[in-house]
This record gives C-alpha cells, structure tokens and sequence, in this order.
C-alpha cells in the first residue's frame, strides 16, 4: 500500500480509502471489513451522517477495539450544510456519538452541489460558525467538502479557501472535473475520488466489449491506474460491502507509478475505437449546448449514449440515467424525452450534432428502470 499527502491537511492517506455507504448489512459484517481493510493497510475510512447505519457500525467496531491505535487510522464523516449554526452543532454531535470518537480526522461538508448550498457555507454566522468552533475545540481537525455538482460550482467552493480537500467524480470515462482537480491542487487541497468502481463506469461487471478491448487487463485495473498514476490525486473510494471485495482492488495498491506504454497504448485503442463506432455522432463534453429550457442536462444524457453505443456500457447508462428526476440536486436534470425539439441547442454545438434525435436515441436505448440514491 502506497500512502500520499492529503493536500494541506498534511495527513498521509492509503491510496485506497475505506468507503462506507454499502455498509446497510449488519454490524459483524462492517466489522470484517473494517478489520480487512486495515489489515491490508487502508488507514482512512470514509462515512456520512447519511449513509444508513454507517456511523453507528463504524462506532461499533471502534467500541470493539481496532487492529491500529486511533492515531493510526484517519476518519472522516460528512455532514450536509445546514441553514444555521446551531444544527451543525448538534449533527457533529451526533456523529462523535454514533462513531464513538472524541474527535474527528475530517470533516466533509456534504452535497455541495449547488449554488445555494455554496450561500449556506459562505453566510455569516452560518454552519461553518460551528465547524470553526469544533476545530478550535479540537472535536474536528480538518474540513473539506464533498460534492456532486457542476464544474462551475466545485470550483466556487474551491476558491472560497474555506476548505482543506475536496471529494469529486473524476474517472477515465468522465474527466469533465479535470479543471478542478488542477484548481484544488493549486491550493494544495487533498483530492479524494468517489466511487470509482461504481459510478467509474460499473467496472466490477463490464461489459464484454469493455471487457476484450482493455485486454490484457481489465477495465477496473486500467481505470484505478489512469488515476493512480495522477499525483494530484491523494485516495481513491473503495465502497466494499464485505472483505472479499477489498481483494480485487488493493491488487494495484502498488502501482501509482506512471501510465506504462502497454497502458497509454490500451486507452489509446479505446479512443479511436470510439471515435470509430460513433463516427459523426460522438458528443465531445463540451457544455456548449446548456442550457436546455427543459433542463436536460444534455452532455451527460450524450456521454451515456457514447459509452453505451461505444463500449456496450449499457447496465451502466440506465442506471445512471434512471436517476434523472429521481435523486434532486445529487443528479439534477429532466430525462432526454422531455426534449421538445426547440433547436436552442443545435447552434452551439461545435459538431453539429442532432442533438434532438441523439436524445430520443438514449432514451430508448437507457429509459429502464428509475433509480434513486443507495441512501436516499
């Protein structure tokens, strides 16, 4: 296991960190895989207030006595941002409770996905009145925040300093928060991945044609390697739901060295091969299309379409779409059938593309099942 410098908080973290929103089994389970993943050298374990049981399995196995000394293992909980001070007083208190801790590693602000919710950290008197009395009184030692939204607005939270790292999405197959990574680096914030295994692209169960052109290796490993071999990037979420999937993932908790020629060659092949299946109808993630009157959050509806119709990723494009409309401002967008042919879009876009007729295309291809959060 490999340890880097989360940012100015200057804790060194596994580049594998514990996450743990699946834990809804039962408390032995969380314990086992708690206990493995320290064993197998993850020092940072990851939870929220919203996660279910998560705290209070977390504090069970912290009551029970850890394999390491409290000051070997790093965890951090998160916390929404709330209208007042005093909430926030009271949801710290809280926590500490559950997790039976004194004190707390890291705490993530969480679901900053708006610009409202970038108002409520700002304001005067506000929540991080009472995340500033915690740090003094040593309950918290560092604050971050963890977010699902635009570019734009993880960027405002970056720049208002009030913050030591931050949680983000960033993937092979998504890297539209690539500014932001290099903005939180700048400020020498600790960047923490989410859930690359899972909203990465569901690469615990890909696709064969995912699968026969990432060969000799597999689309889980390439993706932990494109990130792994970004120093920007302190950790990377593993959400393991037992001990046995810890396994698959620490095999390449030893390699955060530079992409090898093998690997550049791997995604190189997967760019052409999408350049060559989509042809004139490949979206470039550019934006330039927003906004949709109807709220369509049109690039993301036009990535699932590539990577469906590229690489046969679509177990993970309707999953992902089914949570249009139905997971708020952690999803936000209408599904493509709202589309109302209004051709505002069609100018912007640098490809000219049918936008329209791509849109009618995923919804077809995706409409599935609605979905909603694991926690929601």
């Amino acid at each position: 296991m490999h340890y880097r410098r989360f940012g100015k908080t200057n804790l060194y973290l596994s580049v594998f960190s514990l996450g743990t929103m699946r834990y809804l089994a039962d408390v032995e389970t969380a314990q086992r895989t708690i206990a493995k993943a320290l064993e197998m050298g993850i020092n940072h374990i990851e939870t929220a207030r919203g996660y279910g049981k998560s705290e209070e399995y977390l504090g069970a196995a912290i009551a029970l006595g850890l394999s390491v000394t409290r000051s070997q293992v790093y965890i951090t909980t998160k916390i929404p941002p709330t209208a007042d001070a005093d909430s926030m007083r009271r949801c710290i208190d809280e926590s500490l409770t559950r997790l039976n801790l004194d004190y707390l590693d890291c705490l993530g602000i969480h679901g900053l996905n708006t610009w409202e919710h970038l108002e409520l950290v700002q304001a005067q008197g506000g929540c991080m009145t009472a995340v500033a009395e915690a740090i003094a009184d040593g309950r918290v030692r560092h604050v971050g925040f963890s977010t699902h939204g635009s570019l734009e607005v993880i960027q405002g939270a970056i720049n208002t300093d009030l913050f030591e790292f931050v949680n983000l999405h960033y993937y092979y197959f998504f890297q539209r928060n690539a500014p932001a990574i290099q903005l939180a680096t700048e400020k020498d914030m600790g960047v923490f991945i989410i859930s690359p295994a899972d909203k990465g692209g569901r690469l615990y169960t890909p696709p064969q044609t995912l699968k026969d052109l990432c060969q000799p290796f597999s689309p889980l490993e390439l993706n932990y390697r494109f990130l792994l071999s970004d120093n920007r990037i302190t950790t990377l979420s593993i959400g393991s739901a037992n001990p046995e999937e810890l396994i698959e993932p620490l095999q390449v908790a030893d390699s955060n060295g530079e992409l090898t020629s093998a690997e550049k060659l791997i995604f190189q092949n997967l760019e052409n091969h999408q350049n060559q299946i989509l042809e004139t109808e490949k979206c470039s993630q550019c934006y330039d299309c927003l906004p949709c009157p109807e709220n369509i959050n049109i690039p993301e509806v036009l990535r699932l379409h590539n990577l469906a119709v590229a690489y046969d990723m679509t177990d993970y494009g309707q999953y992902r779409y089914g949570m249009f409309e139905n997971a708020g401002h952690w999803f936000p967008g209408m599904k493509a059938n709202r589309c109302t042919e209004c051709g505002d879009c069609l100018p912007r876009c640098p490809e000219n593309l049918d936008i329209p007729a791509l849109l009618a295309d995923t919804h077809d291809r995706l409409k599935g099942k609605s979905g909603r959060r694991l926690w929601g």
